[in-house]
């Protein structure tokens, strides 16, 4: 393996930001395979190759946490109800979360990550994006830094893990799905417009479900559509988002690697395409939520005293709720 991927490295000042933006940047974004999953069919071998899911009491309120790619091609889904993914595969194996062998597994991975460049910025227990332009000043390719980071996850951890590698956040994280499970697949500068052109626009950073249906009804479904429509308009439409849907239907992203941030809040949030009626699926939906602030906080190494809940009906009358702790 070439220095520049076994180097001891500085952690960056607290709150500095990856000094170089535009299309000069070259960033990784590496994503594990099925993590949850993938442990639990490492740790016992005999789940290996079978339809695992982890999450709660398919016999009652329980939820899908992540399922093995042996489970989703029966169409199990993160955030499904357990008792749903049950019915859809009845061979399928339950097994509750180990909360202390995922967090074990991601310090390892996240280690691997920090000794290739101190500008990584976990985004959950099995995700982060690193910025390794300074590396790749040395004349070593991003690709290469990324099969090397893979190799050396799987070799050290047992686990696999796919990446994106471009010029920015937003090409990166969806060139990481592109090869999924254990892929890499990259976009440099000249491919990115041309990659983004077909994709629905609901792949794009920032833009949900309500969005999309928004979109549709301006008769703009693709990322080519979006491109389409002058800035103003989107702005008059959108407000301050407008501006964004206009840069990132362009493969422009700004957006830092952030190794140090101070939070004052990690949430997660969800807009539905239909109006939730059923008690259940909104108690399983809202575990499956919590269980991803409780990960995000896990990876970032944080703890909170408040929890807050917040729910927006049809009518965009909005209640919050929040508790805090001794």
């Amino acid at each position: 393996m070439p220095d520049q991927c076994s180097r001891e490295t500085a952690d960056p000042p607290d709150g500095e930001k990856s000094p170089i933006i535009g299309e000069a940047r070259k960033i990784i974004h590496m994503d594990m395979d099925a993590f949850f999953a993938a442990v639990e069919q490492r740790d016992n071998p005999p789940l290996r190759g079978q339809p695992v899911i982890v999450g709660g009491d398919p016999s009652g309120r329980g939820v899908v946490a992540t399922c093995s790619y042996e489970a989703r091609r029966f169409g199990i889904r993160s955030a499904m109800t357990a008792a749903r993914a049950r019915s859809l595969c009845p061979q399928a194996i339950f097994v509750r979360p180990r909360m202390d062998a995922y967090r074990e597994a991601s310090r390892q991975v996240m280690a691997i990550l920090r000794s290739v460049t101190p500008w990584v910025e976990p985004l959950s227990l099995d995700e982060a994006f690193l910025d390794v332009t300074e590396t790749t000043a040395a004349g070593v390719f991003a690709v290469q830094i990324a099969k090397e980071i893979r190799a050396r996850i799987e070799q050290e951890t047992g686990l696999t893990a796919s990446a994106g590698v471009s010029y920015n956040k937003l090409l990166a994280k969806l060139a990481s799905d592109w090869r999924k499970p254990n892929g890499i697949y990259v976009i440099p500068p000249e491919h990115g417009l041309p990659f983004l052109a077909p994709l629905p626009v609901g792949k794009l950073h920032g833009i949900g479900p309500a969005t999309v249906e928004k979109l549709a009804s301006m008769q703009i479904h693709t990322v080519l559509d979006l491109r389409n429509v002058p800035r103003e308009a989107l702005i008059t439409q959108f407000g301050k988002a407008g501006i964004w849907f206009y840069e990132i239907s362009r493969g422009i992203d700004r957006r830092p690697v952030q190794p140090s941030r101070q939070r004052k809040s990690v949430g997660y949030e969800r807009t539905f395409p239909e109006n939730l009626g059923d008690r259940n699926i909104m108690l399983a939906t809202l575990h499956q939520m919590a269980w991803q602030v409780s990960a995000r906080l896990h990876a970032l190494g944080l703890a909170g005293r408040t929890v807050a809940i917040k729910a927006r009906f049809s009518d965009f009358h909005t209640v919050t709720r929040a508790y805090t702790g001794e």
